[in-house]
């Protein structure tokens, strides 16, 4: 399968590129490699280009800002005018945010397995949806001819290594189906092609966007976060943990909150997750997710200014690096 989406660069003409055929094992390959190096150094290490960031919450930092870099229309391939198509994106920049804010959490950090859990978990999920994300911002009817070529194994040689020498990779890409389609993936962007033949005013438009949502949130809750993290016994009885009386107290408060800051004092600006929500059982976590993503749809219909200035200053912080040395739990 070929698509005319690739552009080669010249070498007699200063910023000159030409059009080029690519199959989808480039296109896929290429979306990946702006994966890795969104989460990757900005000077060598030890005289080694694009080496992983060690600390967990920078890499959740440079997630955020990728997702909603997307939502906004600024990540590479946007299209301004098209603004809103990915609305997931949009509510997982403050997720990842709040992955942050809870790897930087010192009652977190005790935890090894909460730690590196959640750090595993963001990561991976970033590796598998900001790849479908980029190739469609590419093209389009690229991506639908490709959509269900995508594979951790089918991609260019170098990709392939480095996919396979990332952290947790041994573990991670079994259980998360080695980046492959799902049914969800398709839905979603399907609703996503139906969001872009919509004006902004079109009140069909609203209800596509969170019907978006929640296939992409299916998704990553049901074929990657849940066989990579809530599945891992170990994991799921630390979650459990947490719950028990002798300990919530000592555990931060299982919230999503709608700034760019960790915290908020404006309960309209949070949804916090039920007293019964059992984070590690995925229809659980699902119901609260639906509660969040009503209120965070609430909030980008009322305060459509407030929530995409914060979701500017989560795109801010890209290029943020390691703070020097290295923590002693990176790069696993």
């Amino acid at each position: 399968m070929t698509a005319k989406v690739c552009k080669g660069i010249t070498n007699t003409n200063a910023d000159s590129s030409v059009r080029i055929d690519c199959d989808c094992q480039h296109i896929w390959s290429l979306a990946q490699q702006f994966a890795f190096k969104r989460l990757s150094t900005a000077t060598p290490i030890f005289g080694k280009p694009n080496q992983l960031l060690f600390q967990y919450n920078v890499r959740a930092r440079r997630i955020s800002a990728t997702y909603a870099r997307f939502y906004l229309e600024t990540e590479e391939h946007g299209d301004l005018s098209k603004k809103g198509r990915y609305y997931w994106m949009a509510i997982a920049a403050f997720a990842s945010k709040t992955v942050a804010c809870s790897l930087e959490d010192s009652r977190v950090v005790l935890i090894d397995r909460i730690h590196k859990g959640l750090a595993k978990g963001n990561m991976w999920l970033f590796y598998d949806i900001a790849p479908w994300h980029w190739a469609y911002s590419l093209d389009a009817d690229s991506f639908r001819l490709c959509i269900k070529a995508r594979s951790a194994d089918s991609m260019a040689e170098p990709i392939r290594d480095s996919i396979h020498a990332m952290s947790w990779s041994p573990e991670a890409l079994p259980k998360i189906g080695n980046l492959k389609c799902s049914d969800s993936i398709v839905e979603g962007f399907e609703k996503v092609r139906e969001i872009e033949s919509k004006s902004p005013l079109n009140l069909v438009r609203t209800i596509l966007q969170i019907e978006h949502l929640m296939a992409i949130a299916k998704h990553e809750q049901l074929n990657i976060l849940q066989p990579l993290i809530y599945d891992d016994p170990d994991f799921a009885w630390w979650v459990k943990t947490q719950r028990s009386a002798w300990v919530n107290w000592a555990s931060p408060q299982l919230k999503l909150v709608f700034a760019a800051a960790c915290d908020t004092d404006d309960p309209e600006l949070e949804s916090v997750a039920p007293g019964d929500t059992q984070l590690e059982i995925y229809k659980s976590r699902m119901k609260w997710i639906a509660q969040a993503a009503n209120k965070f749809h609430g909030l980008m219909q009322k305060k459509t200014s407030y929530m995409e200035s914060q979701l500017q200053t989560m795109a801010s912080w890209a290029d943020q690096q390691d703070r020097l040395p290295a923590p002693r739990y990176g790069p696993y």
